[in-house]
């Protein structure tokens, strides 16, 4: 059988399975296509995965050698295959580098040197190898080949050759559709919609520049680019602890809040107060909670909302009964008052140890915040790099700023809101579609029949949904 009815019969079978849609989606780099390619099914078809990882070989023939590497997580299971066939050794590079151990972020047995091939689905931009590529390289692995499935046709192919890395392609996005268009599985017209979406979508190092990659960076990788030092702390115990749960503790009795800080403790990042509501509050309160927050690894949040004249949001901030500023490493502004509440609460010594989140939309349903304030909050933001850790929203506002910090509240499993006008979303929704880096719980757990339990389920559910959103 010739290579051509090879190709075309592998075509249809990924037709056949669903791994090969036409309609409308989104690609990873935000273009509208009109085709998906979605390999990650193949694990449910072995045949089918052998059957490319047979294909895939004889790209590979006249290649030298060492180690494969598999793009996670589509990849990997194809890398395998190969493997498996060849004897030819694999390492993995992890989505986050292990904060304890060794603290690897390459698996597997390898020598400096070692020339490893780069194993692929599908490559648009051909960024994702190219991230993978520095990483192997700074652990002395030697990249100058990837074979692929498919080429979108789209720049990625001259984009890594600028970079000394050749492709090798099973398919182009033109051949892949003219295939599928022989064997009438699709018509002309859609043959037509495809060419011209390749012309019309064309990756260039100029555009490339201008994708937004916050919500594609691993917390770990972001962690180097915050630069307020809590943001920076934040992310790494996001991916130490593997979470990136918020409790709001919303509760008017301070032994309560102690004792679930510390049944839930080992499952958030944040626990977020309204320390003016605890009823019994007094100063004996805090040195236990502090004790608490250093034991399990989280951080103390008082979301207090200044929003007032720099003098008196300074006096809000340091002192009076709570003391605010002695132990709370991230706090909550409103921007109304403009630049002077921040230089207010950066005034103040502790501040060096104290992020900002700015408030620019809310879950309220009534909420009086427009695009205009939302925009001069992000702009106020910019201004203040070392302060704001973060900003507190309901959408993706701030893609190209991976050092900061998109907090989101109103998470709930199973409700749509409260009768005061609270809104509620689901964890993948917040995270996935809404780019939340962490989610806020508050009654979910505050009021479940367990907290421990209902904690843990949000820590998962939230921890997944980030997973899914860094494959997508």
């Amino acid at each position: 059988m010739s290579d051509h009815l090879d190709l075309k019969a592998f075509a249809v079978k990924l037709f056949n399975i669903n791994a090969v849609k036409f309609g409308e989606f989104k690609t990873k780099l935000g273009f509208a296509t009109p085709i998906y390619i979605d390999l990650r099914i193949l694990i449910s078809y072995p045949d089918i995965t052998k059957t490319l990882a047979n294909l895939l070989l004889e790209k590979m023939k006249g290649i030298d050698v060492d180690v494969l590497c598999g793009v996670p997580y589509t990849a990997l299971p194809v890398a395998t295959a190969i493997s498996l066939q060849t004897s030819i050794p694999m390492v993995m590079r992890r989505q986050e580098q292990k904060c304890h151990g060794s603290q690897k972020l390459i698996e597997g047995v390898f020598h400096t040197g070692d020339r490893c091939v780069i194993v692929e689905d599908v490559v648009n931009s051909g960024s994702s190898i190219l991230e993978m590529v520095k990483d192997l390289q700074d652990e002395g692995l030697k990249c100058k080949d990837a074979i692929i499935f498919l080429n979108r046709e789209q720049g990625g192919a001259n984009l890594l050759q600028n970079q000394g890395i050749t492709m090798h392609a099973l398919l182009t996005l033109s051949q892949l559709v003219e295939y599928l268009f022989e064997a009438k599985c699709i018509d002309e017209a859609m043959v037509q919609t495809v060419a011209h979406y390749i012309n019309d979508n064309q990756v260039t190092r100029a555009t490339m520049t201008k994708i937004p990659n916050r919500v594609k960076m691993s917390f770990l990788e972001r962690a180097s680019l915050a630069k307020n030092p809590v943001a920076s702390k934040l992310f790494q115990i996001m991916a130490t602890k593997q979470t990136t749960l918020c409790l709001a503790a919303d509760l008017t009795d301070s032994t309560k809040i102690l004792n679930l800080a510390e049944q839930v403790g080992p499952y958030i990042c944040v626990l977020k107060t309204h320390i003016d509501i605890i009823e019994d509050f007094n100063e004996n309160f805090l040195k236990p909670l502090k004790e608490i927050a250093q034991r399990h690894n989280f951080i103390l949040f008082e979301d207090r909302k200044f929003a007032d004249i720099g003098n008196t949001v300074a006096l809000q901030y340091s002192k009076g009964l709570y003391k605010i500023s002695s132990w709370a490493g991230l706090v909550t502004v409103h921007s109304l008052f403009g630049k002077g509440v921040l230089d207010a609460i950066q005034g103040i010594e502790s501040a060096k140890e104290t992020g900002v989140f700015l408030l620019a939309e809310t879950s309220a349903s009534e909420s009086l915040i427009t695009d205009t304030y939302t925009k001069a909050t992000l702009e106020l933001a910019s201004e203040f790099p070392d302060l704001v850790a973060g900003i507190v929203c309901q959408n993706q506002l701030f893609l190209d700023h991976p050092g900061m910090i998109q907090l989101t509240p109103g998470v709930k499993v199973g409700d749509k809101g409260d009768t005061l006008g609270q809104r509620y979303n689901s964890p993948e929704y917040v995270v996935v579609e809404k780019g939340a880096d962490i989610a806020v719980v508050g009654r979910g757990i505050t009021e479940a029949k367990d907290p421990v339990v209902a904690a843990k389920n949000y820590r998962d559910l939230l921890w997944q949904s980030y997973i899914k959103r860094m494959e997508c």
